[in-house]
C-alpha cells in the first residue's frame, strides 16, 4: 500500500472521504504550484505564451511514456469529450455507414457520435456489455455488416468499472479493416495502458481524472498512420507546418498530432500536468495500480458481507466498484453518504443501473474504505 502521508500532498478537506476520482481526480500541491509559477512567469514576460516551447515538448514526452506512444502522436486537449469529437467528426464517413458501440457509454463520448450520425445519416449500433471478454467479442461480431466502418469502445466502463478486452477487439478490428477508437477516460493512471498493444487508430483520455492533472486537460492519441485519415475539423495557427497564404488553395498540416491543437491553449495548465506526471512517476504507476486494486477488493469484500448487489464483474474489474442496495434509490444513497458521512461518491444512471460508483485512488486509505462500508451499513438500517 502507498504511504498514507501522501494524503498531505493534496489540499482537500481532512474530514472528506473522496471516492470519486472517476469523475475528477485531485491535483497534488506540486501541480498547483507549477500552474501558479507558470502564470507568474508568463505575466512577467509579456508577449510569451508558454505554448509549444521546450516545456510543452517535455510534458508531451511524459504523456507519451504513460501510454507507450511517441510524442508526435499526442495532442493536448481539454478532456476526453474533445478528443472524441475530433475523431468522430474527422473520420471520412458516408451516409449509411455504421458505428458499433456499447450500452455503457458516457454522455461525453456517445453524444458526439450520435450528433455525427444524425447530421450525416449514419447508424449507431449498440451492444450490451457481457461479463466475459469472449462474449463481448461475440456480441460485436453479431452486429458486423458490410456497412460497418468503425468501433467506439471504452477501455474501462464508466458505469461499472469493468476493463474491456480492448487488445483483442483491436486485433479483431484490424482483421476486418475497421476504424477503432477507444474512450480511455477511466484508464491511464489507474490501469496499465499500452496503446501499441491495443492497436487503435485513436485513443482519448482526460488527464484530470486518474492522472491528477489540472481540470481542463486531456490527451488525444492518433496513430501516426491515421493522422491523414482523421481530418482536423477545427484548425488554427499551430495546425499548419508553414505560413499560409490566404490566396493559396493548398497548405500542409504539421506532420504530427499537433495539427489538432488549434488556437492558444494554457501553457500554465500544461506545466501543471507535467508536475502531476512527475508526482505519479515518483510514486510509481505499478504501486498506484496495486494500491487502488487492493482498496477496491477490500471494498468489494465488505459489500459482500452487507449483501449488496455488486455490479462490477470479476475478474475483469478495475479499481472502480459499482453496487446498489435493494430498495434504496442511488440518488438517496449518494446524498446520504455525503450529507451524513462526508463521503463523496457518484450515482450511476448510465445503462439504467440505478447504482453507486466508488473510485478510490492513491490518496485513499484502508481506514477510509472501512468507514465507507460502515456508512453503507448504516444506510441499510434507515
Amino acid at each position: 500500500m502507498i504511504d498514507p502521508t501522501v494524503r498531505s500532498q493534496f489540499n482537500y478537506p481532512t474530514d472528506l472521504i473522496y471516492l470519486n476520482t472517476g469523475t475528477l481526480g485531485l491535483c497534488p500541491k506540486s501541480a498547483i504550484d507549477a500552474i501558479k509559477a507558470a502564470i507568474d512567469e508568463g505575466e512577467a514576460n509579456p508577449g510569451t505564451h508558454l505554448q509549444h516551447d521546450e516545456r510543452w515538448a517535455q510534458v508531451k514526452a511524459q504523456a507519451a511514456r504513460v501510454v507507450n506512444a511517441t510524442p508526435g502522436e499526442i495532442a493536448f486537449t481539454r478532456n476526453t469529450t474533445e478528443g472524441a469529437n475530433i475523431v468522430c467528426n474527422g473520420l471520412p464517413f458516408s451516409p449509411g455507414d455504421e458505428i458499433i458501440t456499447t450500452n455503457h457509454e458516457h454522455i461525453g463520448n456517445i453524444l458526439p457520435w450520435l450528433a455525427r450520425a444524425k447530421r450525416d445519416q449514419l447508424a449507431i449500433k449498440v451492444f450490451d456489455l457481457a461479463p466475459s471478454p469472449e462474449e463481448i467479442l461475440a456480441r460485436i461480431a453479431n452486429l458486423l455488416t458490410p456497412n460497418t466502418r468503425a468501433l467506439s469502445i471504452p477501455h474501462v466502463s464508466c458505469a461499472d468499472g469493468r476493463v474491456l478486452p480492448v487488445q483483442a477487439i483491436g486485433a479483431w478490428a484490424r482483421e476486418r479493416d475497421l476504424w477503432y477508437f477507444v474512450d480511455g477516460a477511466q484508464a491511464p493512471g489507474m490501469v496499465p495502458v499500452d496503446i501499441r498493444a491495443i492497436d487503435c487508430h485513436a485513443y482519448a483520455t482526460s488527464t484530470h481524472k486518474w492522472l491528477l492533472g489540472p481540470k481542463g486537460t486531456g490527451l488525444l492519441y492518433v496513430r501516426e498512420d491515421a493522422l491523414d485519415l482523421i481530418s482536423p475539423t477545427c484548425v488554427g495557427a499551430f495546425s499548419c507546418a508553414d505560413a499560409v497564404d490566404p490566396r493559396a488553395a493548398n497548405f500542409a498540416f504539421v506532420p504530427s498530432a499537433q495539427r489538432y491543437e488549434y488556437g492558444t491553449l494554457s501553457g500554465a495548465l500544461i506545466a501543471g500536468l507535467g508536475a502531476a506526471f512527475t508526482f505519479l512517476d515518483d510514486i510509481g504507476f505499478d504501486s498506484i495500480h496495486s494500491h487502488d486494486l487492493t482498496l477496491a477488493n477490500q471494498f468489494r469484500d465488505g459489500l459482500q458481507k452487507l449483501d449488496a448487489d455488486i455490479l462490477t464483474p470479476r475478474p475483469t474489474h478495475s479499481a472502480i466498484t459499482t453496487f446498489r442496495l435493494p430498495n434504496i434509490p442511488y440518488a438517496d444513497l449518494q446524498s446520504y453518504l455525503m450529507n451524513e458521512h462526508r463521503i463523496r461518491v457518484r450515482g450511476i444512471y448510465e445503462a439504467g443501473l440505478n447504482a453507486i460508483r466508488i473510485s478510490p485512488h492513491l490518496y485513499n486509505t484502508a481506514e477510509e474504505i472501512d468507514l465507507a462500508l460502515k456508512a453503507i451499513e448504516a444506510a441499510k438500517k434507515l
